[in-house]
């Protein structure tokens, strides 16, 4: 890396929410401190645009989070010796073999692949499970994106994306973007949304966020039924005729419009408006401010991708946009450029497709459901997973039912972590491989979904990193190279054609891999060993790099050349020079608006998808249901039970609590420094007013929160914002690194039995609890 003068502003990125926006840090006379941060006027994304989160990175970067900068290995007795890279190297790697001969490379798990905004590293994990015969893998997004994956697969063959800063109504759903950010300059737009009168704000959420509060209607629905709320939102756009039906005639499937509109028009509005306990004319009010526009651009996040329903909720979310004709037009829903293929899935129906070995569940986008990896482990089955690669994760912590997960991580033959401290993860592995941290090392996100000028950011290093750390495509290329899977022989024709120039070395990289196709799974390493060394200011790890820009210039030729780089293979290469030579980020593409249509292809959107659209006619039966659970309890706060209430199951459990809200000092388990949290640092229970007084608890009080898997002390907070029987927690640190309290971890309150039935992911946001004063 360049050697960083003291007092110097370098560029980087907040590493803290999706957007990643640019900042400039100011690097203190120790070398190491970050004395001040502001916003990066030159980024093409954020331009200079910052929040309150990105301010305090020197918390992230030189606070209190048990660093560690040697490898470690675990002793018999459950301490840890410190111990050289070599031996690290080979010891895991021999263990890792033996694990592959005794039981087969696919009882090797991996998961992780990079924290929030640190995927680069982990983009080289795909020639480590080459090397091991690994199959099986999976990530954060497991935990929330794989339905809406699955959707977007099955609707349009492609993800998608929505284009709010130009949109004339912005629709959230169960997202607050004024804290969880998701897209640039997120509070800037929100606010000029806000004040244009000519445009709309629709916030469907149970809790009056911040967001809620710019916004034109605030449909605050009781926890767990958005099923029925969008699915009457959905209706009224039918049964009033608001569709745009010659739109439709042109771009989708007539026989799945003909499906759609058939169940929708049966809805009964008024009766799922009274589920949702939304009020019937705000529904129907809203559903014709979103037909009457122009535009509308729909985002949604945790709150229901966590929740009960998620991927039928993701499904009826997509139609209501589609009904509408907002898709492939300024300030609608659009199909994104990219460096990756993030998000994307064939598409299977239910019931096909890939399975994992054990609990049979569905692998969307190639990633195992996260809440049954504690079932892939905990059994006798022969098939089950032996070993873990875990790399910039904590499983332990930030899954479901951590009791149960820490159970399976102790019954694994071998645990491997790659990380910068000693998280609850670390503490129970065999070896820990210490990495640098995201602003020692080159860095990138793959989460680059703008339109129509996508943004690809190479973050290079602001400090040096400490001796002893190694950056993960090195951790990688040695375990690669410890398994015997690519050496000398395979790097040196390949070293040599780099010396002659990237054209010489692009014709014999594509000669090798078309001579030993064996080698596509290893070309992460490949590139890292012989490309890597002979790129600028020592960026050896954005050699993967390379093949990626050649394949955004094949498959983008029109929007990478309007953004400057020309046509054909010198289009790709002078990408990639632009990518490791901008530290502000640079455009990739510059698409036209008709772009999301050729990328979707020659195929039509296909509305009915047959498996979700028979859960919505079934919800009638479900209204039944919940009929008879309401009159068979009482809720002992105020709210609705039973399958479309509050509550979990009537007087036993009478409250949903959200687990691992999003608030101004929270960044999942990144920051771990209980410092950097000025408001709120123990992380308060936030509950309505009116389950407060029926409580006789106040601010500060301290109540017993109880679930089915646990029960913790917490201190409550009572706000206007929350619906009686809903309360909420945010995430704690992830890791107790002195006395200062560090917040309660929710998933120790979690069920990993709790999830979604078509993708897995867990019901973070739903789970049924209980109270009691101290």
């Amino acid at each position: 890396m360049d050697v960083v003068e003291r007092g110097e502003w370098r560029s980087s990125a907040c590493i803290l929410c999706e957007c990643n926006c640019g900042i400039e840090i100011k690097v203190g006379a120790d070398g190491r401190s970050f004395d001040k941060i502001r916003g990066d006027k030159l980024h093409p994304a954020s331009a200079g645009y910052t929040c309150n989160k990105a301010l305090r990175l020197d918390h992230y970067q030189n606070g209190r989070s048990g660093r560690i900068t040697s490898p470690l290995r675990r002793r018999p007795d459950g301490t840890f010796e410190e111990i050289d890279w070599d031996t690290a190297i080979t010891e895991v790697a021999a263990r890792l073999k033996a694990v592959q001969a005794a039981h087969g490379g696919e009882t090797i798990f991996y998961y992780g692949g990079g924290g929030q905004g640190n995927h680069l590293g982990g983009a080289y994990s795909p020639a480590t499970l080459q090397a091991f015969g690994a199959r099986y893998r999976s990530s954060a997004l497991a935990q929330e994106k794989t339905g809406e994956f699955w959707v977007n697969a099955r609707l349009l063959g492609a993800p998608n994306r929505a284009d709010l800063e130009h949109c004339e109504v912005a629709v959230f759903v169960g997202k607050n973007p004024y804290q969880s950010h998701g897209f640039p300059r997120a509070r800037s737009v929100l606010k000029e949304i806000g004040k244009d009168p000519a445009r709309s704000m629709i916030v469907i959420d149970p809790v009056r966020t911040e967001t809620a509060d710019l916004a034109d209607f605030h449909l605050q629905v009781r926890p767990g039924t958005d099923v029925y709320l969008l699915t009457a939102l959905a209706a009224v756009l039918v049964q009033e005729e608001l569709v745009a039906a010659e739109w439709l005639a042109e771009h989708a499937e007539a026989a799945g419009v003909k499906a759609v509109t058939a169940v929708l028009s049966e809805v009964p509005v008024g009766a799922y408006c009274e589920v949702a306990d939304v009020p019937e004319d705000l529904v129907r009010a809203a559903a014709r401010r979103i037909a009457a526009a122009g535009s509308v651009a729909v985002l949604e996040d945790l709150g229901v991708q966590m929740n009960k329903d998620s991927t039928v909720v993701s499904y009826v979310e997509k139609l209501i946009w589609l009904l509408t004709g907002n898709l492939g037009k300024k300030g609608a829903q659009y199909v994104p450029s990219g460096l990756a293929s993030l998000g994307r899935d064939r598409g299977h129906p239910a019931g096909e497709g890939p399975r994992s070995p054990v609990a049979g569940a569905q692998i969307i986008s190639g990633l195992v459901p996260c809440n049954v990896i504690a079932d892939e482990i905990l059994t006798d089955h022969p098939a089950r997973y032996r070993a873990m690669l875990i790399e910039s994760a904590n499983p332990a912590h930030s899954l479901a039912d951590s009791a149960r997960m820490r159970e399976a991580l102790e019954a694994l033959e071998l645990v491997v972590v790659v990380d910068v401290a000693m998280t609850e993860t670390a503490r129970l592995a065999d070896y820990v491989l210490p990495a640098p941290t995201q602003y020692e090392k080159f860095e990138a996100t793959f989460f680059n979904f703008d339109f129509p000028k996508n943004i690809f950011h190479l973050r290079h290093p602001v400090v040096a990193a400490p001796e002893g750390v190694l950056p993960e495509p090195e951790i990688h290329a040695r375990l690669v190279e410890a398994a015997g899977a690519l050496g000398e022989d395979d790097y040196a024709p390949l070293r040599e054609a780099a010396g002659r120039g990237r054209a010489a070395f692009a014709e014999a990289f594509l000669t090798t891999l078309g001579a030993r196709p064996e080698l596509a799974k290893l070309a992460p390493v490949l590139l890292y060993r012989t490309l890597g060394p002979t790129l600028p200011h020592g960026a050896a790890s954005a050699a993967l790099l390379w093949a990626a820009a050649h394949t955004c210039a094949q498959r983008n030729p029109a929007g990478v050349a309007r953004a400057g780089y020309g046509e054909g293979l010198e289009a790709g290469e002078r990408l990639f020079d632009a990518i490791v030579s901008g530290p502000h980020g640079v455009v990739i593409t510059d698409d036209e608006q008709d772009e999301t249509w050729r990328r979707i292809g020659d195929r039509k959107i296909q509305l009915d998808v047959p498996e979700l659209l028979a859960e919505i006619a079934r919800l009638p039966e479900r209204f039944a249901a919940r009929d008879s659970a309401d009159s068979a309890g009482s809720t002992g706060s105020g709210g609705s039970t039973g399958t479309g209430g509050t509550g979990g199951t009537g007087s036993e459990w009478p409250y949903v609590l959200s687990a691992g809200e999003r608030r101004a000092f929270t960044a999942n388990t990144i920051i771990r420094d209980p410092g950097w949290r000025r408001r709120d640092p123990e992380g308060t229970l936030r509950m309505s007013e009116a389950d407060a007084r029926l409580l006789n608890v106040t601010a500060g009080d301290r109540v017993r929160l109880t679930t089915r898997r646990g029960s913790v002390e917490v201190a409550v907070e009572p706000t206007d914002r929350m619906r009686a029987g809903h309360i909420s927690l945010p995430n704690g640190l992830g890791l107790e690194v002195s006395e200062v309290t560090t917040g309660i971890a929710p998933n120790e309150l979690t069920a990993s039995e709790d999830r979604d039935e078509y993708a897995g992911t867990p019901w973070h946001k739903h789970v049924p609890a209980r109270l009691e004063a101290l």
